[in-house]
């Protein structure tokens, strides 16, 4: 959820797209084509895919269309180095390292990593959340060595406070990683996510009825909680020293250091904040770093949303800016973000229609902000910078998707935007909404 005053131009030819165990071309449009005529659980593909990259070797790096080289760090564009063996439980404990100019404790630029592990013998979801640092120092608290349960399977995905994030090192490789999505990365989500949707002892909780507004709770994917480039980014937060050095947000660490946090803006964090003003709880599972409190991440949202998400449900569109290559829609760019959080892979760039999405934007999403303005306008912004309250915060986040800075839903649809926003020194104070 790139906000407003952080969305920087994007050239979507800057992004990098060499991974060490990203899905051919190939496999992938096979793959589709063999389920275009029946539903099917995107994570089919996975048992399709991954043997292809077995097959190549280790160190080949498979290309897809545009895949370009590195962007170079800085002016936003940031190197994470990934520790070798990132889906091992010393790996996870070891610090990722941003490369100068990039440095953790700017806003701007820092990075955040979320990972998951799923028990295969019971279904139980953990969460552990690994350490990013900046290269050539060290942490402020040296991270938590998870236990793992004897058999699991482990993924991890990337947020991005800048314009784009690439993954370097051995990592990259051993942990079946994939980036060049602009903010947004992770390494063997799709494995993970076949893991827990074939387990039938893994229990989702179900969406409750909010006690405030009378709807049923929001999902990731629904079209009040959707920008313009949903299901990014993550609900990690690191703490953060006068010195610039990172720790685990744990409750001994919290102890230790203070609670000023890093965050990473994100979808995934805001439905936290929508949830908490509705009466409603987001999923959770317990942290393997913090002696099992439970706290809520973008694997257990993006569950709960493909198992429970109503229609019409909300699906990274082929406009979406994180998808985009060289500014144009691509298929197999937008199939591999949506293998990464669990989402139908599209058929065709028709079967991600940004005209759908749009249309249902202006149809759901105008009417339930105005609904729980009472609920949303009490509670604090997400960014205070931007909006002086949750209520305002999400009008202008309409605004901006919606209009021609976004996905120019007005100029799809040929309509005007039924919000309107009120400005008081440069911050969004409060909205009106035409319904």
């Amino acid at each position: 959820m790139a906000l407003p005053s952080q969305r920087r131009d994007v050239d979507p030819s800057h992004c990098t797209y060499t991974h060490g165990g990203i899905y051919a071309k190939e496999a992938i449009t096979a793959a589709l084509g063999r389920f275009v005529s029946h539903p099917f659980s995107p994570l089919t593909l996975v048992g399709i895919l991954i043997p292809v990259v077995l097959t190549l070797g280790v160190g080949v790096v498979l290309v897809l269309p545009h895949r370009g080289t590195h962007a170079a760090a800085g002016k936003g564009n940031c190197i994470l180095l990934v520790p070798p063996n990132p889906l091992s439980a010393q790996g996870l404990a070891t610090p990722y390292r941003l490369l100068s100019p990039c440095h953790e404790a700017d806003q701007a630029t820092a990075a955040f990593v979320q990972g998951a592990v799923v028990d295969t013998d019971t279904g139980i979801i953990s969460v552990y959340n690994p350490l990013v640092i900046d290269q050539g120092t060290t942490p402020a608290i040296p991270p938590v060595v998870p236990q793992l349960p004897a058999n699991h399977v482990v993924a991890l995905w990337f947020g991005f406070n800048g314009n784009t994030l690439t993954l370097q090192g051995d990592g990259v490789r051993q942990g079946t990683c994939v980036d060049g999505l602009v903010q947004f990365a992770y390494c063997n989500a799709p494995a993970f996510f076949k893991a827990v949707n074939q387990n039938p002892q893994v229990k989702i909780p179900a969406l409750v009825t909010s006690p405030v507004d009378g709807k049923l709770c929001p999902t990731v994917r629904d079209f009040s909680i959707v920008d313009q480039d949903q299901s990014d980014n993550t609900t990690t937060t690191y703490l953060l020293t006068p010195t610039g050095q990172t720790a685990q947000n744990t409750a001994a660490n919290r102890a230790a250091l203070g609670t000023n946090l890093a965050k990473n803006p994100s979808d995934e964090r805001l439905l936290t904040l929508v949830d908490a003003a509705l009466g409603c709880t987001p999923y959770v599972a317990p942290d393997l770093a913090d002696n099992g409190n439970p706290v809520p991440a973008l694997p257990l949202n993006e569950l709960q949303a493909a198992a429970l998400q109503g229609a019409p449900s909300a699906l990274v569109p082929a406009t979406d800016p994180f998808v985009l290559v060289k500014g144009q829609p691509n298929l197999q760019q937008l199939n591999a973000y949506r293998l990464g959080v669990d989402q139908q892979p599209a058929a065709s760039l028709a079967d991600a229609s940004i005209t759908a999405y749009c249309s249902n934007l202006l149809t759901i999403a105008p009417a339930r902000l105005a609904l729980d303005k009472p609920f949303t306008q009490a509670k604090p912004s997400a960014d205070p910078a931007v909006a002086s309250n949750l209520f305002a915060f999400l009008a202008q986040r309409f605004v901006f998707t919606f209009e021609n800075q976004g996905l120019n839903c007005t100029g799809i649809l040929k309509v005007t935007d039924p919000v309107t926003l009120t400005f008081a020194n440069g911050v969004v104070v409060d909205a009106t909404i035409q319904v």
